[in-house]
């Protein structure tokens, strides 16, 4: 019976003097941050996947980290979206060095390696109007301009704002009412 007090009083003493908190927090702190801030990015924001976008610019707007996701929206049966090679980016010619293939109007690219990645829409003649980019992604966010540019120069645009910042400070903010619940738990 007095182990069994002893325990009891160990634990609420751990849980009382903050000790419990702070081991939490940095248990938190320690998991890398690229992991658990990955962002989805909306291709072309509000304008969407569309032929009205310049994607170059929406492109050089965004750092690009193993992770992240992409999302392309668009009508189905209007556009499409290509993973293709570099060659084949710069040629919009997609016969051949197609690495993925996506038709479905709200497509959900992952990008789980650190390369450069091509996308075209391979619908005739959008590709060569400018529905097409080319991203570097990183390993990590120190590294700066990750864009590769077009070499045609892509069709005007109104760009809206990037939604980038308020996606990382949503898991930022989560993290401090987690933090908050904690410490109010503990006392």
């Amino acid at each position: 019976m007095i182990s069994h007090i002893s325990k009891d009083m160990g634990v609420t003493s751990f849980l009382k003097n903050g000790t419990f908190l702070l081991a939490i927090l940095t248990l938190l702190s320690s998991f890398p941050l690229n992991h658990v801030m990955a962002s989805v990015y909306t291709v072309g924001d509000q304008d969407e996947w569309s032929s009205q976008t310049n994607y170059a610019r929406w492109a050089e707007r965004h750092s690009f980290n193993r992770g992240d996701v992409l999302v392309f929206k668009y009508v189905k049966g209007q556009h499409n979206v290509y993973e293709v090679s570099e060659e084949t980016f710069r040629s919009c010619d997609a016969s051949s060095g197609v690495l993925a293939k996506y038709e479905s109007g709200e497509d959900e690219v992952a990008l789980n390696e650190v390369k450069k990645y091509w996308f075209i829409c391979n619908v005739v003649g959008h590709c060569l109007g400018g529905m097409r980019f080319g991203i570097q992604v990183k390993g990590d966010s120190n590294v700066t301009d990750g864009v590769f540019h077009s070499p045609i120069a892509p069709t005007p645009s109104s760009n809206s704002c990037s939604s980038y910042i308020s996606q990382r400070w949503r898991v930022i903010h989560n993290f401090l009412l987690f933090g908050l619940l904690l410490f109010n738990y503990s006392f």
